[in-house]
């Protein structure tokens, strides 16, 4: 349930004002505390996380979901796997007909 895989890319989304916690932009360096709301911006989707309590030293990715509730709707990881399906459709203009390899890729996805 890790939103983040490495520090550095927490770092970099908080510097470009993806990460909001209860409702204002946050810094790098800001501490949450249990009963925080966190909003993330990914891609297109928008994640949101409730925090149940801080952990006192870091802790492994695994252990993360013991610390955190996901609140994100159904609706948002939705528009990913729609993303997932059009990248998959979309054909470039003059490509000409599917493969036999397209065409069983999207019997697949279609099963």
């Amino acid at each position: 349930m890790r939103v983040f895989k490495t520090r550095a890319e927490a770092t970099a989304a908080c510097r470009a004002g993806a990460v909001d916690i209860e409702g204002r932009e946050s810094k790098p360096a800001r501490e949450i505390r249990a009963g925080d709301v966190v909003t993330v911006r990914q891609g297109i989707i928008t994640r949101t996380l409730q925090v149940l309590a801080a952990p006192r030293a870091r802790v492994g990715a695994k252990m993360v979901a013991q610390y955190c509730l996901e609140t994100t709707p159904p609706r948002e990881f939705e528009k990913l796997r729609e993303q997932r399906v059009q990248h998959i459709l979309a054909r470039p203009k003059g490509l000409g007909r599917p493969t036999k390899r397209d065409r069983r890729a999207l019997d697949r996805l279609f099963e």
